[in-house]
C-alpha cells in the first residue's frame, strides 16, 4: 500500500498535478475552454481544405483561403492582445468566443466562397487546427500571473497537452460522424461536414460560458506604485501648479493616413517593451518566423488533404490517424515539463523538435499510405514538446506587465510568418508538385532548431520574483530543486521584490542631494534633472 502511495505521490508532484493544484481554478477554466476550442479545432483540421475541395474550389483558391484567414488571425490577435490589459482580458476572451460563434454559424449555412472567406477573416476558424486567434497569448500571460516560476512549467505544459487530447477526441468524432451521416439517405458529402462546422459553433458557445467564470485575478494586476516626476524649471513648476496651457493641434496631423496612425500606434506598443527583452526577443521571433512558416506551409488541414489525393483513406480512417496524431501530442506535451526540468528549456525544445522536423522533411516519400501515417504520428508525437518550455521562457525574459503584449507580438509573428505558407504549398499543389512543400518546410524547421541552440542555449536567465495571485500554503508543493535554466531566470532586472501577492519592481535611484516630498512618500519619485540623466547613463 505504501508502495502505491508513494508511486502516486510521485506522480502528482512529477507531472506538475500539485502544481495545478496550487494554481487555483482559473487554471483549470482556462485549460477546460481551450481544450473544449481544441476540440472544434480538431474536426476543422480534418475537414477544412477538403470541404473546400468538395465545394469545388480549387487548389490555388483553398491556399489563398488560408493566408487570408491568417491575416485576419493577425490583425485580430494583434489588436486584442495589445488592448487585453486595457479593457480587460475576460472581456476579450469573450469576444472571442463570440466571433468563434460566428465563424461555426457561416460555415454550418453558407457554400459560397467569398462567403466563407469573409466569415474566417473577421472571424476565429482555425485553419491549421492550432491556436491562432486571441485566445491563447492572454491565456498563456494569464497562467503566467497565476503562477511562480516553479510552478510555471508544469501549468504551461498541461496548457499544452490537455488540449490536445480535445483535439484528439475532435478527429476522432468527426470521422465517425462524417462515416454515419455520409451513409445515411440524404445526406451528402458537404452536408456532412455543414454538420461538424454546427459543432464548431456549439463549442464556441462552451468556451463562452467558461470564461465567464474566471475571477479577477486573471485581470492584470496593477501595481501601488506609480512614478512622480518633480518639476525642474520654471515652466515645469508652473504646470505642475495647473496653469497648463493646452497645446495647439495639428490640424494635418488629424488627417493622416490611416495606415500611417496604425503603425505607429503599433511602434508604440512596441516601445512600452523595455530594451532589454526586445533585445532577446528579436532573436527568438526571427527564429520562430521560420519555424511558423515552415508550420504554415503544411498544416494539418493540408497534410490531410495530401493524404486524401495521394492516397484515398476512408474519412473514418483519416480520423483515426489525425485522433492518434493528436493523442500523441498529448502525450509528449505533458512529458515536456518533466524533461525540461532534467535537461533544461532550451535542450528540451531542440532535442524533441529535430526528429519531428526530420519527419516532415521525408514525408512525401514514401509509397504507402502506412508509411506517411508513421511519419505523421512521429510528427505529431514530437511537436508539441517545445511549446510549453517555449512560453516559459518567453514569461521569464519579461516583466510581468510586458506578457500580454510581448506573447501577443509573438503570435503575431508566428501568424504572419505563417500566412504565406499556404499560398505557396496551393501553388506547389495545383502544378502537381505538393511534395516539394514538406521538403522546405523540413530544412525550415531544422534552421530553427539549430538557430535556437546556437542561439539560446549558453544564455543565462535571471529569476523575476514571482508571486501567484491565488496560491495555496506552500506546504501543499513539494519543494523543486531547478537547474540554471529551469529556475526561469530573465536576464534584466534583477533587484526585485513581491509586496502584497503582486509583481512590483522596487528599485529606487534617487539624485544625490534630492528627496521625494512627503505626500509622495508611498510613490516612485524619478527626476529628470541633467544629473540624474548622467547618472543613469
Amino acid at each position: 500500500m505504501s508502495k502505491a502511495g508513494n508511486l502516486i505521490n510521485w506522480f502528482y508532484h512529477e507531472f506538475g498535478l500539485a502544481s495545478l493544484h496550487a494554481t487555483g481554478r482559473n487554471a483549470y477554466l482556462i485549460i477546460l475552454a481551450r481544450t473544449c476550442r481544441m476540440f472544434a479545432y480538431g474536426t476543422n483540421s480534418l475537414i477544412l481544405a477538403i470541404f473546400f475541395s468538395a465545394l469545388g474550389v480549387s487548389d490555388h483558391q483553398i491556399g489563398l483561403f488560408m493566408t487570408l484567414t491568417l491575416v485576419g488571425d493577425v490583425i485580430l490577435g494583434t489588436l486584442l492582445s495589445l488592448v487585453a490589459d486595457r479593457i480587460g482580458r475576460r472581456r476579450v476572451l469573450m469576444g472571442g468566443s463570440m466571433l468563434m460563434i460566428t465563424s461555426g454559424v457561416v460555415f454550418a449555412t453558407f457554400e459560397n466562397f467569398w462567403i466563407l472567406l469573409f466569415g474566417a477573416v473577421v472571424g476565429v476558424i482555425s485553419i491549421t487546427g492550432g491556436d491562432f486567434g486571441p485566445f491563447r497569448s492572454i491565456e498563456e500571460s494569464v497562467l503566467s500571473q497565476l503562477t511562480t516560476p516553479a510552478t510555471r512549467s508544469d501549468v504551461l505544459a498541461w496548457h499544452v497537452s490537455t488540449p490536445l487530447i480535445g483535439s484528439s477526441i475532435g478527429s476522432e468524432v468527426s470521422g465517425r460522424i462524417l462515416h454515419w451521416l455520409q451513409s445515411k439517405d440524404g445526406w451528402s458529402e458537404v452536408d456532412s461536414y455543414h454538420a461538424l462546422f454546427g459543432i464548431y459553433a456549439a463549442m464556441g458557445f462552451v468556451n463562452l460560458a467558461l470564461v465567464s467564470l474566471l475571477t479577477d485575478a486573471c485581470e492584470l494586476q496593477q501595481s501601488d506604485n506609480t512614478y512622480t516626476q518633480i518639476p525642474q524649471g520654471e515652466n515645469e513648476i508652473r504646470d505642475s501648479q495647473g496653469h497648463n496651457t493646452p497645446e495647439p493641434i495639428d490640424a494635418p496631423a488629424e488627417k493622416s493616413n490611416l495606415l500611417v496612425k496604425a503603425w505607429t500606434w503599433f511602434s508604440n506598443q512596441l516601445a512600452k517593451i523595455s530594451r532589454p527583452t526586445r533585445s532577446t526577443m528579436y532573436k527568438l521571433w526571427f527564429l520562430l518566423a521560420i519555424d511558423s512558416l515552415a508550420d504554415g506551409m503544411v498544416p494539418y488541414s493540408l497534410t490531410n488533404y495530401y493524404l486524401d489525393i495521394n492516397f484515398h483513406p476512408s474519412k473514418s480512417t483519416l480520423g483515426d490517424v489525425t485522433s492518434a496524431s493528436y493523442f500523441l501530442g498529448a502525450i509528449g506535451a505533458t512529458l515536456a515539463g518533466p524533461l525540461a526540468k532534467k535537461i533544461g528549456l532550451v535542450n528540451t525544445m531542440v532535442f524533441t523538435h529535430i526528429p519531428s522536423s526530420a519527419a516532415v522533411l521525408v514525408f512525401s516519400l514514401p509509397p504507402y499510405f502506412w508509411m506517411a501515417a508513421a511519419l505523421l504520428l512521429l510528427r505529431a508525437a514530437l511537436n508539441s514538446m517545445d511549446q510549453a518550455p517555449r512560453t516559459a521562457l518567453i514569461a521569464a525574459v519579461v516583466k510581468p506587465e510586458e506578457r500580454t503584449a510581448v506573447m501577443g507580438i509573438t503570435s503575431t509573428v508566428r501568424t504572419l510568418a505563417a500566412m504565406t505558407g499556404p499560398t505557396v504549398t496551393g501553388i506547389l499543389a495545383s502544378n502537381e508538385h505538393f511534395w516539394i512543400a514538406f521538403i522546405a518546410a523540413g530544412v525550415c524547421r531544422l534552421v530553427y532548431d539549430f538557430g535556437l541552440y546556437g542561439l539560446f542555449i549558453n544564455m543565462k536567465l535571471d529569476q523575476h520574483g514571482t508571486a501567484p495571485m491565488e496560491q495555496v500554503p506552500s506546504n501543499q508543493v513539494e519543494p523543486r530543486v531547478f537547474d540554471e535554466e529551469m529556475e526561469l531566470e530573465s536576464i534584466f532586472d534583477s533587484d526585485i521584490s513581491s509586496i502584497d501577492g503582486s509583481e512590483i519592481s522596487s528599485k529606487i535611484d534617487s539624485p544625490v542631494g534630492l528627496k521625494p516630498p512627503s505626500h509622495v512618500e508611498q510613490s516612485r519619485v524619478r527626476s529628470r534633472s541633467p544629473h540624474r540623466a548622467t547618472e543613469d547613463s
